[in-house]
């Protein structure tokens, strides 16, 4: 852009600037949001996945009792005014609590919500509370 048409047209350059900006903040700092739950003997997570085909955009591994998490929701090339959904890359990873069973891992989509179960079984307790007596 040349000062000369930046001069013709007053605060063009500062919309132009603003939505470049806003459309680079959206698509790069959008978070994968997820909340987790033991339910019934189940180690339960959920998370926000809206506008993803989860059998090619979709990921979900477990290794080392962590759980990660990997989406991309990609952008249509079409022209838009405007947009404020969240478009690329996901991940997360997350601790699994004691006693989960990794192997029998279960994942389901539905309605923009990935949710991720597995079995937890209550680790059994291995101390115990010693009673402190009074030496006088």
């Amino acid at each position: 852009m040349s000062p000369l048409s930046v001069r013709r047209q007053p605060g063009s350059w500062l919309a132009d600037l603003w939505s470049s900006f806003t459309q680079m903040s959206v698509r790069s700092t959008h978070p994968l949001r997820v909340e987790d739950l033991i339910d019934d003997g189940h180690y339960v997570v959920r998370a926000e996945l809206p506008g993803v085909d989860p059998d090619e955009d979709v990921e979900v591994s477990v290794h080392d009792r962590k759980l990660t998490i990997k989406a991309e929701r990609i952008e249509a090339p079409e022209e838009k005014r405007r947009s404020e959904f969240g478009y690329g890359s996901y991940a997360r990873t997350m601790t699994l609590p004691e006693g989960t069973q990794e192997e029998n891992i279960d994942a389901t989509y539905a309605k923009g919500i990935l949710t991720v179960t597995m079995p937890v079984v209550e680790p059994k307790q291995v101390g115990k509370k010693v009673p402190v007596k009074s030496g006088d």
